[in-house]
């Protein structure tokens, strides 16, 4: 049998004595709740009395103890304060941006500054200052509602002027970016004119690659069969005055080709027709050989000589061929004490313009001292008709026979010459008519009588400091036939195929020549292409040597 337990009624808390304790320690730990709990409200007591409230404890009863316990008409008046202090900011930023913008708003802006000192003034009233913002009792309502009465018809006006203003901001915005995007579009014009203006200098000055190989090919061709090119015996049409004879002087072989072709294929009597060719050495070679292979058709005779072949043409003689030497002699000397170097850099520019090529024009009759008439073409040339009719114009005494370019105040003297200088202003009028080299009939018994050559020396060797005019050989024509000109029809020469895409295609067609002057040459591939067919309609492409080159034409 089991023994009776003793203590007869105890439980698992260990009897009524355990229960009694259990009971205690609750009473005692809600006890310190609740002291816990009125020392903190006492804290919030205390620190809303002290205007502080503490910054431990729950922010959920820090809020909800402030919104409940804060004056209405306070939290009122801060919400008005703020809302003028709000528009006098937004005021005086716009006034601001004003100045800024520097706009011919004076009036504005003293109506903006006016407004926000009201906006000041309005606060530092006595009676709001008593009142309102220094109480010494309660608020009073009655004061707070005409305080706030005043700042909403102030925050009225201020909303009105700045609704009326910002328009007018925002447009002058508009403008000023406006304004600098142009600029900067305006300046990445300019560049990419200079730029485009550089690619076309190095283009127009540069030996297209198909070029180059041609006249490797021709001398590869003289080369490989020397007994086919030997030089022949001069023709006698060479010196026969009564054939129409032409002067080309030019480096380029397919151009000097063009302007041959184009002249005998528009003749009616091609046989009487002569073509004088005046090349440096190192071309001479590959002229011989192209028109060796490539004879003129209808029986025209080509003569083709180099420059050292006129003996006459020497530095002793030729003020260019002097100047060149001299220019060559300064630009190897920069730096030296006997060179400033701004003449240097002038001489150095200079002396790569200086061509013996482009100024034996100036000798034609010396050159070809059993001729009456000559017609000069430069190798930029295609003659669309018969020419012959120009040998037959009465040059009425005068040496040259060109046509004027002159139109409203262009191309006159004024802007080939400096007549700055005193000879020039003192010997020629600014205003007179220019003419244009490319298509030239010259009466050489006339330049023979009227001493132009001499002419030519006197003003050349004048200019060799170039402070007459810059470089090139129109000025130096102008000045050596400016009273021996002879103005011939428009129609005989028309210009400006080479940079003026606007030429009516009707002038073009009715004229005997066309002339590609300018940087924009038909062999190049900057060539304006609504001309370019007019010119490579003579060019031989059944020549083996232009197919093997490329050309692209």
């Amino acid at each position: 049998m089991a023994a009776p337990l003793r203590g007869g009624g105890r439980s698992a808390f260990g009897g009524s004595g355990g229960l009694r304790s259990f009971c205690t320690c609750r009473i005692f730990m809600s006890a310190m709740f609740l002291v816990l709990f009125l020392a903190t409200l006492s804290a919030l007591f205390s620190s809303h009395q002290d205007s502080t409230l503490p910054s431990s404890g729950s922010t959920y009863v820090h809020h909800t103890y402030v919104a409940l316990n804060s004056d209405p008409l306070k939290t009122r008046l801060d919400l008005i304060y703020k809302q003028a202090n709000d528009h006098i900011a937004v005021l005086n930023a716009y006034a601001a941006y004003a100045r800024k913008l520097k706009l011919d708003t004076s009036r504005q802006l003293k109506l903006f500054d006016d407004l926000a000192k009201n906006f000041s003034d309005l606060f530092t009233k006595p009676n709001y200052q008593a009142s309102l913002f220094e109480p010494e009792g309660a608020m009073d309502e009655d004061v707070l509602r005409q305080f706030e009465k005043e700042v909403k018809d102030r925050v009225k006006i201020a909303r009105l002027m700045i609704v009326e203003s910002k328009e007018n901001y925002d447009n002058q915005l508009k403008i000023q970016k406006l304004k600098d995007t142009i600029f900067a579009v305006n300046d990445l014009l300019i560049k990419a004119k200079k730029n485009g203006a550089l690619a076309s200098e190095i283009a127009a000055r540069s030996t297209p690659k198909s070029l180059h190989c041609l006249a490797m090919r021709l001398v590869g061709e003289k080369i490989a069969h020397p007994e086919k090119y030997k030089d022949e015996e001069p023709e006698p049409e060479f010196e026969d005055p009564t054939l129409y004879h032409y002067a080309i002087f030019s480096d380029n072989v397919i151009a000097v080709s063009v302007v041959v072709n184009s002249v005998v294929k528009n003749a009616q009597e091609p046989s009487k027709h002569v073509f004088h060719i005046v090349t440096y050495r190192m071309i001479v070679a590959a002229m011989k050989v192209w028109f060796k292979m490539r004879p003129v058709p209808g029986g025209a005779c080509v003569e083709i000589k180099v420059i050292e072949d006129f003996q006459f043409l020497n530095a002793s003689y030729v003020p260019i061929l002097r100047q060149s030497k001299l220019a060559k002699f300064r630009t190897s000397t920069i730096g030296g004490e006997n060179s400033s170097r701004d003449d240097a850099s002038t001489n150095s520019k200079n002396s790569n313009t200086l061509s013996v090529l482009d100024h034996l024009r100036f000798y034609l009759p010396e050159m070809y001292p059993k001729l009456h008439k000559i017609l000069f073409l430069e190798d930029d040339v295609v003659a669309q008709k018969d020419l012959t009719g120009l040998w037959n114009i009465d040059m009425s005494g005068k040496v040259n026979g060109a046509v004027e370019t002159c139109f409203g105040p262009f191309h006159r003297y004024a802007q080939y010459l400096n007549f700055s200088h005193p000879l020039i202003k003192e010997k020629f009028n600014p205003k007179a008519c220019a003419w244009a080299y490319g298509m030239n009939v010259f009466d050489l018994d006339a330049w023979r009588r009227e001493r132009r050559t001499e002419e030519y020396h006197y003003w050349q060797g004048l200019n060799e400091d170039w402070t007459l005019w810059g470089s090139g050989t129109l000025p130096a024509g102008l000045v050596s036939f400016s009273s021996t000109t002879k103005s011939l029809d428009k129609s005989w020469h028309v210009l400006g195929l080479g940079y003026n895409p606007g030429i009516s295609m009707d002038e073009i067609n009715n004229a005997a020549v066309i002339h590609y002057n300018g940087k924009m040459k038909p062999w190049l591939d900057i060539a304006l292409n609504q001309y370019k067919n007019l010119w490579t309609k003579y060019v031989d492409n059944d020549m083996e040597f232009v197919q093997m080159c490329n050309f692209g034409l």
